[in-house]
């Protein structure tokens, strides 16, 4: 363990930036575009990069390009390509683009179960029993990430009774690592804890990831959190992509860069090259023609400029 309050020596960071974050945006990327953020992420040392969704584009339209971006990209070897399949057609068609691993998704909050997709949290969760063992058949990872674990935004608080039953029930789907989301945001550091302590009663720590979005400011305060009592998998995505329609004002989820150098200021071993995501975040941002909302990756990227600038 690292000396420094016994926080973890290694973490995983997986890059969700290719689909969570630009899967929120309202203009039009093309596959190209996708297709070279990947390979900057996956060239940067990623061992988890969420690059395709398989849902219908008539609700998700960014992602109507998922085929050819799977396709397409040079995969890293050791590195999880993974997507998200809500439905056997979606299964089917990460198993036919060579998706490593397939994520399937349900909801802390019964209020948001209902609101969104019409049925109970453990009718959602029974949807995917047939992707779960299609998944096992077909010997592919299978990831489960649970919405709303620390507040919904048409109920406001959620139990940790609730969270702890859907962690078991995506347990019992056979799920190889289990993603706890702040899917609005608010999420604060002693709630954090007492979460992800409860989660671990239902399902081993070291595969329980930390997903946290960084409306209120508190991301990384969160993350840190996690760290301490024993968290070691985090999502962040490039750039601070991303955005969620349910919380005014969301600024989405936490950097990538703004991880990476907590993690390199604790000295925690990532794997990955900080220099590197910090230029994959400057390249989507001018791609989306706005700077990028991860305060070290600008930082980082303007302290390179004045160094190259001529004197």
């Amino acid at each position: 363990m690292n000396t420094l309050a016994n926080l973890p020596n290694k973490v995983k960071i997986v890059e969700v930036g290719p689909r969570d974050g630009l899967q929120n945006e309202k203009q039009s990327v093309s596959a190209a575009v996708k297709v070279a953020l990947v390979d900057r992420l996956s060239r940067a040392g990623f061992l988890n990069i969420e690059a395709a969704s398989f849902v219908s584009p008539k609700w998700v339209p960014q992602m109507a390009t998922s085929v050819d971006v799977m396709a397409q990209i040079a995969r890293r070897p050791g590195t999880i390509y993974s997507a998200l399949t809500p439905n056997m057609q979606g299964f089917e068609a990460a198993l036919a683009s060579r998706a490593d691993e397939v994520v399937i998704f349900g909801s802390a909050s019964e209020a948001f179960s209902q609101k969104n997709i019409n049925c109970s949290i453990a009718e959602s969760i029974a949807r995917f029993a047939p992707v779960a063992q299609a998944a096992k058949e077909h010997g592919l990872r299978l990831r489960a990430s649970i919405s709303c674990a620390f507040g919904c935004p048409y109920q406001g608080d959620v139990p940790l009774a609730a969270v702890a039953d859907v962690v078991g029930r995506m347990r019992d789907l056979g799920c190889d690592e289990i993603d706890i989301a702040d899917t609005i945001g608010v999420a604060t550091a002693r709630q954090t804890q007492a979460v992800m302590l409860r989660a671990a009663s239902e399902f081993r720590i070291e595969a329980i990831a930390g997903h946290f979005h960084d409306t209120y400011g508190q991301a990384l305060a969160n993350i840190y959190a996690s760290l301490e009592v024993g968290v070691s998998i985090f999502h962040s995505s490039v750039s601070g992509l991303g955005g969620c329609p349910y919380a005014k004002g969301a600024t989405g989820n936490v950097a990538t860069e703004d991880v990476l150098y907590l993690m390199q200021g604790l000295g925690i071993e990532t794997g990955i090259d900080l220099d590197m995501v910090v230029d994959a975040g400057q390249f989507i941002a001018r791609q989306l023609g706005r700077n990028g909302a991860s305060r070290a990756g600008n930082a980082l990227a303007a302290k390179c400029a004045d160094v190259a600038a001529p004197g």
